[in-house]
C-alpha cells in the first residue's frame, strides 16, 4: 500500500478568471518589462543586482505599461464589439472591427487619423485617459494604420515588418470560446497583416493566439504550445502559404530548451533578442516552460504566484524587448491559472488595474464566461 498522501488537483479556474488572468498578467509583465525594456542585461544588472529586475518593490516610482497592453485592449474592445453585434443578431466584419478599434488606439498615440478612414463613434475604453499616453508604441503599428488602408494577408501594408508589435496584442483571439482553432488563427493572422505584412509575423501572432486558446480549454503549458505548433505545421494557414521557417526554427528550440536553465546570454543567443515576432515568442515559452515546477515537489506548492514570479523574471531579464516577452509571458500564465497566479503585491502597484478589470469583465460578460 502507498504511503504517499493523496493530493486532489485544484480545480481549473473559471473562464472569467482566464479572461481576467490574462489581461492583468500580461500588464503586468509588460509594466515591470517596461522598466528596463531599452537597457541591456548589464545595465538591468548595473541598476537591480545580479540578479536583475526581480519585483516592482524595486521600482521607487512604479512602472506604466506600454503600448503593448493598450493594444491589447484595443483587440479586447475590437472582439468585443463585433461579439455584440453578433448578439444582437447583426452580421459584422470581425476584421473590421479590428481594424477600426486600431485606429481609434491610433488617434490616442498624437497620429492623425487618415481623412480616408471611417468614422466611428468612441466606446467605453476611448474614453480612458490612461490609455492615451504614449508609451514607445512600434514603428510599424503606427506606419501600418496611419496608411489609411485596411491591411490584408493578400494586399499588406509594410509588407517586410515582423516586429513583436502583431504578437504582444493577440492573446485576446484565443479568449473567445465560440471560435475553433481555424477561426481564431484566421482572425489574429488577418488582425496583424492590418500593420505588418511578412509571414513570420502573423504565423507567430496566429500561434500565440492558438496557444491561448488551448490553455483556455484546459490544455496544460507545453501541450498547448505543442497543439498549437501542430494546428501551424497541419492546415490553419492561408491557402498557398508555407509555415515560416524562422516560425518554427525559434519555437522548435523554445521547446527543446524548455528542460534547461539558460543564462540571460544564452537565451538570446539561442531564441534572440524579442524584438521580432517570433523571437519574442520564443522567449516567452521558454520563460514559461523553463520554470515550471515539477508536479509532486516542493516547489509545486508554492505554485502558481511562485512560477508567475519566476516566468516573469526571465522573460524580463535579458537584452531585449523585456516588455513585450513578459507581457506574453503573462498572457499565457494568466490564462493557464487563472487569477490565482497574480501577486497582490504586484495588482497593488499596477496602473490603472480598474481599467484592465472592466475590459476583461466586459469580454467575459459577451463571451459568456
Amino acid at each position: 500500500m502507498s504511503t504517499e498522501p493523496e493530493t486532489t488537483p485544484a480545480p481549473a479556474p473559471a473562464p472569467g478568471s482566464r479572461i481576467h488572468g490574462c489581461l492583468l498578467g500580461g500588464a503586468l509583465g509588460d509594466s515591470l518589462g517596461y522598466a528596463v525594456e531599452f537597457d541591456d542585461i548589464a545595465a538591468i544588472r548595473a541598476r537591480f543586482g545580479s540578479a536583475g529586475l526581480q519585483d516592482f518593490s524595486a521600482l521607487d516610482a512604479g512602472s506604466p505599461f506600454s503600448d503593448d497592453t493598450q493594444m491589447t485592449l484595443y483587440t479586447a474592445d475590437g472582439l468585443l464589439e463585433a461579439l455584440e453585434w453578433a448578439n444582437d443578431g447583426v452580421a459584422a466584419d470581425i476584421t473590421a472591427c479590428l481594424w477600426l478599434a486600431y485606429l481609434r488606439w491610433l488617434g490616442t498615440q498624437g497620429v492623425a487619423v487618415p481623412p480616408s478612414a471611417p468614422v466611428q463613434p468612441p466606446r467605453w475604453i476611448d474614453g480612458q485617459e490612461v490609455l492615451k499616453a504614449r508609451r514607445a508604441p512600434g514603428n510599424a503599428c503606427l506606419s501600418g494604420l496611419a496608411t489609411g488602408e485596411m491591411g490584408t494577408v493578400q494586399r499588406p501594408v509594410n509588407p517586410e515588418s515582423k516586429g513583436c508589435g502583431t504578437v504582444m496584442r493577440s492573446a485576446p483571439f484565443g479568449l473567445v470560446p465560440q471560435l475553433g482553432p481555424e477561426s481564431v488563427y484566421k482572425l489574429s493572422a488577418e488582425a496583424a497583416s492590418l500593420t505588418h505584412g511578412h509571414p513570420a509575423a502573423r504565423q507567430s501572432a496566429g500561434l500565440f493566439s492558438l496557444v491561448i486558446q488551448g490553455l483556455a480549454s484546459g490544455l496544460g503549458l507545453r501541450d498547448a504550445a505543442e497543439a498549437a505548433l501542430g494546428h501551424l505545421r497541419g492546415g490553419v494557414l492561408h491557402k498557398g502559404e508555407a509555415p515560416d521557417a524562422d516560425v518554427l526554427a525559434r519555437v522548435d528550440a523554445a521547446l527543446r530548451l524548455a528542460g534547461s536553465s539558460l543564462g540571460p546570454e544564452e537565451l538570446v543567443s539561442e531564441l534572440g533578442e524579442g524584438w521580432v515576432a517570433e523571437e519574442a515568442l520564443a522567449v516567452a515559452l521558454y520563460a514559461v516552460l523553463a520554470t515550471a515546477p515539477v508536479p509532486g515537489t516542493e516547489a509545486a506548492a508554492g505554485a502558481p504566484e511562485a512560477h508567475f514570479r519566476a516566468a516573469i523574471a526571465v522573460a524580463v531579464n535579458h537584452s531585449g524587448d523585456s516588455d513585450s516577452t513578459a507581457s506574453i509571458a503573462g498572457n499565457i500564465l494568466g490564462t493557464y491559472y487563472g487569477e490565482q497566479c497574480l501577486p497582490e503585491s504586484w495588482l497593488a502597484a499596477l496602473e490603472a488595474p480598474e481599467v484592465i478589470r472592466g475590459m476583461a469583465s466586459r469580454l467575459a460578460a459577451v463571451t459568456g464566461a
